[in-house]
């Protein structure tokens, strides 16, 4: 594969913007939060949706403290029940009890996101266990695409549709080959600045549902992992609650230059992203309760995936009652509080930056809008840090200028005091944003060196995160 040729491969405007924002919220919640399990049988009453508390706002505003970018909502599950009165089904919220049936949790979480300031997408399962047209073809698409554009034309702007390829019917139950590209068409049609994933052409499923991060994860991977059906294919297949804490990918190098030896075909832009659960389930269970994952470990989590050239998408499931737990609150509360301590602690800004070729001079601290990147022009490209006085480092943090596509393949940083090298660590790809811990080491000169590139390198900032290490509880 021609280096040359991957470092031209770019973004979508859509897509650098959804890599930016980087760490967005899931919320599934429906029948499925009233009858306590995960997946649905399609045969529920729809006079068992009640909750008698809904209150979107509040899980916006808890996501917002949580750092996200935006939230979003499984308006279908695949148990059929919509969140919002459809024209094309009787299996809404129109026919329950909740709002008097004429509630719309679409159009509520849609007015909280933009209250809140957060950006605003939908999940609607292609799966769907409660309509009989499923497996028959195109009368199944028919109704799909019908009940899509519903979606896409009443509530704003939306800017991710998520879909999956979950189907738990067994070897006998029924199969829908969707039709993947009318239902991309209708999203380019309506919503041509949504994202489409992870059954789609925009973002890539890392492979897992238990927040696990390649070592290297790139963005600029072979076409054929675009295909939507072998994704489906290694989507959740079985309602066995273990999903969130189950690592199952067995491609763990889709892009460099080994895993791309001898390969002849077009490779894309297809970033990946990292989902799971801040509970064992999609659903809230009261059982589990105790089980939530504290601020700590979403940090951890967070820190690998935004942190490794990947999106964060992070369900939060609402009780039966209509709003978040409290566990689940101060987990995000938590987890908001230890990503703005990582930002706030940056310590480059005091660092004196030099060089070896190209200006260098404004990359200390995260990118600003009007930054241009340091783009060297040697072959082994070297910025150097030097500080005022000796500081504790637990982060180096890079961002590289994706918009000019994924170049850098390996970076060294090294760590001096007093003259004399304390610590040597380094790591691979670079991407949107790369972190690399630092085990408290005290340092007054850093040293990134730039190893193995594709073609020219842009880098666009350098944090370095100062205080001692934050203790996981």
């Amino acid at each position: 594969m021609n280096l040359d040729v991957l470092a031209q491969v770019r973004p979508s405007a859509r897509q650098l913007r959804w890599q930016r924002s980087g760490f967005h919220g899931f919320v599934h919640f429906g029948v499925n939060t009233v009858t306590d399990r995960e997946w649905g049988t399609g045969h529920e009453d729809p006079a068992i949706f009640d909750p008698p508390d809904v209150d979107a706002g509040q899980w916006v505003d808890a996501m917002a403290a949580a750092g996200m970018g935006g939230v979003v909502l499984t308006a279908k599950h695949h148990d059929g029940f919509c969140l919002w009165p459809s024209a094309h089904t009787a299996h809404s919220v129109a026919a329950s009890p909740w709002r008097g049936g004429r509630g719309d949790l679409v159009a509520e979480v849609a007015t909280a996101c933009a209250a809140a300031g957060l950006r605003f997408g939908i999940y609607l399962s292609p799966w769907d266990r409660a309509d009989a047209r499923y497996g028959t073809g195109r009368a199944y698409d028919d109704y799909f695409v019908a009940q899509l554009t519903e979606l896409l034309t009443g509530y704003g702007e939306v800017f991710c549709v998520w879909l999956d390829g979950a189907n738990g019917e067994g070897p006998d139950g029924r199969r829908q080959f969707h039709d993947w590209d009318r239902y991309h068409r209708v999203v380019r049609d309506l919503q041509p600045q949504a994202v489409i994933g992870v059954c789609g052409p925009d973002v890539r499923w890392c492979g897992n549902e238990a927040g696990h991060v390649r070592a290297d994860e790139w963005s600029v991977v072979p076409h054929e992992l675009l295909d939507a059906e072998y994704t489906a294919s290694k989507s959740q297949q079985a309602d066995d609650g273990r999903f969130s804490r189950r690592v199952r990918s067995d491609q763990e190098d889709l892009g460099s230059r080994d895993a791309l030896a001898g390969y002849t075909g077009e490779c894309v832009w297809y970033p990946a992203e990292v989902n799971t659960s801040i509970r064992p389930g999609w659903f809230h269970h009261p059982a589990q309760d105790d089980q939530v994952r504290s601020a700590g470990e979403l940090f951890d989590l967070w820190r690998g995936a935004v942190g490794g050239n990947a999106g964060f998408l992070l369900n939060v499931p609402p009780t039966a009652q209509g709003r978040l737990a409290a566990p689940d609150v101060a987990a995000l509360r938590g987890l908001g509080g230890l990503i703005a301590q990582h930002r706030a602690a940056d310590h480059a800004a005091a660092a004196t930056a030099t060089v070896s070729s190209g200006d260098g001079s404004a990359l200390a601290g995260e990118p600003a809008p009007e930054r241009a990147p340091w783009r060297p022009d040697d072959d082994r490209p070297r910025l150097v840090l030097q500080f005022p006085g000796a500081f504790t480092c637990r982060s180096v943090d890079l961002w590289e200028d994706i918009a000019s596509g994924q170049r850098i393949e390996e970076f060294s940083v090294v760590l001096h005091r007093d003259g004399r090298e304390v610590w040597r660590g380094g790591a691979g790809v670079v991407g949107h944003l790369r972190m690399l811990d630092v085990p408290d080491v005290e340092t007054d000169r850093i040293v990134v060196t730039l190893e193995r590139f594709r073609a020219r390198p842009a880098l666009l900032g350098v944090r370095t995160v100062a205080g001692a290490a934050r203790r996981r509880p």
